[in-house]
């Protein structure tokens, strides 16, 4: 089999799956098989590379790896789940099911955050892969950065993560950064300039109607934010005041009809100059506002 045949032979498998852009997927899953390192920083079998070798004869490891992760995307498990990596803010990131797939609308309140975080305190809370905290690290060079989360697991992921990037010398990560187990504000001490946060925020009966990428793969953990979904919400807000130096900033993602409901409750504690972001595509995506 030629690696031109790989690429046919996985599209119409995704294809016949069902799979919604079965070429696409069948194409970054052949990209990341056969490239070398294994890095997420790295992309060194490029569309090129293909043309060029695609009439070669694939390696049989590599055949084996492909029909397998073949048959792991026919499931609907995610890309990033598959080959073990992501970016996000132009940074590279591991993942696995232990947290969440970073996505591009949370880049929108790293871009709204990281600017007024330089020589500040900063805690991410539910920082999940770290992709929140670590780009603010890198981006916004705070003096000081917590990343938090109540899973052992997403921290050690986020840990990878750190260690990951301090090694990519154009972000030499000059921020003190501390990873803390809690289930959100326990074991966080002293005050911060800034708390940004992702917290799940899926009303707790949609969840079965999400994607099957999302709903049979992602941690639900992650997802639940409770009946209404402002679970999380109501805890961070009536806590964050505590937390927060004086005109210190909170910085939330939210979900695209959650843009009255959390703002409310952030004026209801206290909060002035509470604001609404949206996303690329329009929907409400960031709410911030100061401690009063």
């Amino acid at each position: 089999m030629t690696i031109e045949q790989m690429m046919k032979w996985g599209t119409e498998e995704l294809a016949q799956a069902g799979v919604p852009e079965a070429e696409l997927s069948a194409w970054y899953l052949l990209r990341a098989c056969f490239e070398q390192r294994r890095r997420p920083d790295v992309r060194d079998f490029s569309r090129s590379d293909y043309f060029l070798r695609k009439e070669e004869t694939a390696p049989d490891e590599r055949k084996r790896e492909y029909r397998e992760w073949i048959e792991r995307r026919k499931k609907r498990e995610p890309l990033e789940y598959i080959t073990g990596y992501t970016e996000f803010m132009g940074l590279p990131f591991f993942v696995n099911e232990n947290v969440l797939i970073p996505r591009q609308d949370t880049e929108t309140l790293v871009e709204e955050i990281y600017p007024m975080c330089e020589g500040k305190r900063v805690l991410d809370m539910c920082t999940g892969s770290g992709c929140i905290g670590l780009s603010i690290a890198a981006f916004g060079r705070p003096s000081r950065i917590v990343l938090s989360d109540v899973s052992a697991e997403a921290l050690c992921v986020a840990e990878k993560n750190w260690r990951h990037i301090l090694k990519q010398d154009e972000y030499r990560l000059s921020s003190e950064v501390v990873f803390i187990c809690g289930d959100l504000f326990d074991g966080i001490e002293g005050t911060y300039d800034v708390i940004v946060s992702n917290p799940p925020y899926i009303e707790a009966d949609a969840i079965s109607g999400l994607m099957p990428e999302v709903r049979d793969f992602e941690p639900v953990l992650a997802l639940n934010g409770g009946g209404d979904g402002l679970d999380f919400y109501r805890r961070i807000i009536s806590a964050a005041p505590q937390y927060l130096s004086p005109e210190g900033m909170l910085c939330m993602e939210i979900g695209y009809n959650q843009g009255e409901s959390v703002p409310d409750l952030m004026r209801e504690h206290g909060f002035e100059d509470v604001g609404i972001k949206k996303d690329l595509v329009g929907n409400d995506r960031i709410v911030s506002g100061r401690k009063g």
